[in-house]
């Protein structure tokens, strides 16, 4: 049997809104470094590391295509994530990148596909170890 461990379960509006605003942005990078930490730590089968995906959208804007093809990425693997919990992989990493240029929009949607499978699982405390279903496909490549 494989096990994985429990991501938070954030309010959505104050992912997307409230903190970025309050930290000047700071709390989007924390948030989108902890986001890509928990897919790791929720199914060690999806490759991904999260400092790397941070380091994409915290400074790859100055070869414009990182925070694009990390943004995406991060969308297939909460699907994956999904597959793992056994829901349908319903997260979409071309949504995502669109939402970006629709008011930041994307880590408003990330967090309530996270949600869902925390919710599936009962919400139960954050590191909490679950089952996982064997059959869940495979991630994304690292970024």
């Amino acid at each position: 049997m494989v096990n994985g461990r429990v991501g938070k379960h954030r309010n959505i509006l104050l992912v997307w809104f409230v903190w970025p605003l309050i930290t000047l942005g700071i709390y989007h990078l924390v948030w989108y470094y902890k986001i890509n930490r928990e897919a790791e730590d929720f199914d060690e089968r999806i490759e991904v590391s999260p400092l790397i995906a941070l380091l994409a959208i915290a400074i790859g804007w100055i070869i414009i295509v990182p925070p694009f093809v990390s943004v995406y990425r991060t969308g297939g693997r909460i699907a994956a994530m999904q597959r793992a919990a056994g829901l349908p992989g319903s997260c979409s990493g071309v949504i995502g990148l669109i939402l970006v240029f629709c008011a930041g929009l994307q880590s408003l949607y990330y967090q309530h596909e996270l949600n869902q499978i925390w919710k599936h699982y009962g919400d139960p405390p954050e590191g909490s170890v679950v089952p996982l279903a064997v059959d869940a496909g495979t991630a994304p490549p690292p970024m």
